[in-house]
């Protein structure tokens, strides 16, 4: 196999995308996998600081909702949701949201490892005890902060 030129890999279209049909809202959405930021982003909002020099802890609040607003976009490739429409969108059925994660998770290169990989910042606080739960198997795409 030859080796890519630095303008053929900015070049190449990478990010998988897959329609994915949702019955509980009436029909369909294009499902477009992460970017590198995208997935950096996602892990950030996975987890929280509460006072500086604390360790992460993480934060499953709205984890599903979370990746699927960063994964489905519009006809254009665009995200539809941004990070404001989380909290409407963690809302909508757990099926449907549980449905399009799956695929999103899977065309961003999210495995059941990373997402307890993700949960290991937050095992223990320096008194040892937990201060989460489980990793969170569930997500959402939000639009980033730039494009």
């Amino acid at each position: 196999m030859a080796l890519l030129s630095r303008e053929q890999i900015f070049a190449a279209e990478d990010r998988p995308v897959e329609e994915v049909e949702v019955p509980q809202w009436g029909g369909s959405v294009r499902v477009r996998g992460l970017d590198g930021r995208g997935r950096d982003e996602y892990f950030a909002s996975m987890t929280t600081i509460r006072r500086p020099g604390d360790r992460p802890t993480m934060d499953t609040a709205n984890a599903t909702a979370k990746l699927v607003a960063r994964c489905i976009v519009g006809d254009g490739n665009e995200p539809m949701f941004t990070q404001s429409d989380v909290h409407a969108l963690g809302e909508k059925s757990g099926v449907a949201l549980d449905k399009v994660f799956t695929v999103a998770q899977r065309l961003s290169g999210l495995s059941e490892e990373d997402m307890a990989e993700l949960g290991k910042a937050s095992e223990s606080t320096p008194n040892g005890r937990s201060t989460s739960g489980s990793p969170a198997t569930s997500g959402a795409r939000s639009k980033p902060s730039s494009p």
